[in-house]
């Protein structure tokens, strides 16, 4: 599993695969509406519809080498307390190296996703997987621009993506090298 960052730490993370114990503690991500609209999950019916696609996309792409967002472990209570990773995504026909990330609510503010995030990004050009990363999200997802900024991307342009308008942020290996964010 390529791209995945199991068994990796920060200072306040350890990473691991997502497991199916983990359904009761993710499901409270999908309860607050605000989080399923920005992770375009607004279509399923219910929190619990939009935690069980979100399990069965995670382990698609587990099963077939796409990636996958990490379970984000906190050290210090050793909680799930959000998932980060790296996604393989189709956008406009060209193959993308996605970081992707979703804090649960009450350890949002805390800088976990920047903190993941950058892990994901440093853990991609060290290994070669990519010579650019993108982040894909909703126009209106403020927190989550924030978070691409902070992890050395730029706005590239907005896209069509899932029938729904979204902006690419990226950055360049060289750029990652040049502005010394390794």
């Amino acid at each position: 599993m390529k791209y995945l960052l199991t068994n990796v730490e920060t200072d306040r993370l350890k990473f691991r695969k997502l497991e199916n114990a983990d359904f009761e503690t993710w499901l409270e991500l999908f309860k607050d509406e605000y989080a399923s609209k920005m992770l375009g999950m607004d279509e399923y019916k219910t929190p619990y519809h939009h935690c069980e696609k979100w399990f069965e996309w995670t382990f698609n792409r587990y099963e077939n080498n796409l990636g996958g967002q990490n379970a984000l472990i906190l050290k210090e209570n050793n909680e799930l307390i959000g998932q980060c990773g790296l996604l393989v995504r189709e956008v406009e026909n060209e193959f993308e190296l996605e970081v992707a990330y979703s804090i649960l609510p009450k350890y949002r503010m805390q800088g976990f996703a920047i903190e993941s995030a950058k892990k994901c990004r440093d853990f991609a050009f060290e290994n070669n997987f990519s010579d650019r990363l993108v982040s894909i999200i909703i126009s209106e997802n403020k927190d989550s621009k924030n978070v691409a900024l902070k992890n050395g991307m730029n706005f590239n342009r907005k896209i069509q993506y899932n029938n729904k308008e979204m902006e690419l942020f990226q950055i360049s290996e060289n750029e990652w090298k040049s502005r010394n964010l390794a």
